[in-house]
């Protein structure tokens, strides 16, 4: 018997990284899964966003654990579009009973002209396609008889990250989105929570542009470089988590395990937004070590 057994579960910005470790988990304990992405890039965005052969990949990879898959390339951002992918899988796998609302970019700025070019593209993303997917999905929710929405936020829904203005405003905004939902679906036994990540071992954070910007003047930085620097950022000692990492909380939240949970901002953050104020024990031992050099 698994977790899900019986359930089905959508899923945006399926393609790869926690996207389809999610899909894979609620596979895994017996969820029917519809995964979404929008497989093209975002003008702005810095690294490379999945792929229709990626998409293809999570659906192969979900009917390999022997469970439904319908994969759909749909950009959250189109209300219109996410309502047409819902009604469509929905209507042939017959039921919805979870929403994982995953979808997200990174587009670091300043407070300066590239800030006031990317801002809307951030907020629309993170923040206002959320609350279009919720709003074509709900129906579905409620002709189950409830179920379980789930955003992914980020360590940023919890604390200000620097240089990142408008994704720390995006992401907070999506718990109060969260804990609004949760109030006004409750009668409906519609639970509305979020996860709330440190940095995640997939390409929103570990790519080449966040080496160069981590590591300035540092031509020959590597990824092995931008561990040790994102290492200082969270309170054990690790520098991001893996996707899997999660997907155990999404799964939580997902199943009757979570039955009275709701309007909750989980954070899996490896301490990250419980750094106490002053230098951390990683980084002094660093600073030790350099006052040793010669």
């Amino acid at each position: 018997m698994g977790k899900m057994d019986g359930k089905v579960a959508l899923i945006t910005g399926g393609a790869r990284g926690q996207g389809r470790a999610h899909a894979l988990r609620l596979a895994a304990e017996g969820a029917d899964i519809i995964v979404t992405d929008i497989c093209e890039q975002i003008e702005g965005v810095h690294y490379a966003l999945g792929t229709e052969a990626e998409l293809a990949e999570t659906v192969a990879l979900v009917e390999k654990l022997g469970r439904r898959c319908l994969g759909y390339r749909a950009d959250a951002r189109d209300a219109d579009r996410m309502r047409e992918v819902a009604d469509q899988a929905i209507g042939e796998l017959g039921r919805l009973d979870t929403v994982v609302i995953n979808h997200g970019i990174g587009l670091p700025h300043g407070i300066d002209e590239r800030g006031l070019k990317v801002w809307d593209t951030v907020i629309e993303t993170n923040l206002s396609a959320v609350w279009r997917t919720a709003v074509v999905t709900v129906p579905h929710l409620r002709e189950s008889g409830g179920g379980s929405i789930i955003a992914t936020g980020s360590a940023a829904s919890l604390v200000p990250i620097f240089g990142n203005e408008a994704y720390t405003v995006a992401k907070h905004g999506l718990i109060g989105l969260v804990k609004c939902l949760a109030a006004d679906l409750a009668r409906d036994w519609i639970r509305v929570n979020a996860v709330c990540p440190t940095n995640v071992d997939t390409p929103l954070f570990v790519n080449e542009y966040n080496i160069g910007r981590f590591l300035p003047g540092q031509p020959d930085a590597t990824v092995e470089d931008l561990r040790q620097m994102a290492e200082t950022l969270n309170l054990l000692p690790v520098p991001w988590i893996e996707p899997e990492a999660v997907s155990h909380a999404v799964l939580y939240l997902a199943s009757d395990d979570a039955k009275y949970v709701t309007g909750v901002a989980l954070p899996v953050d490896a301490g990250m937004t419980i750094q106490p104020p002053g230098i951390t024990p990683l980084i002094g031992g660093r600073m030790a070590e350099l006052r040793q050099r010669p």
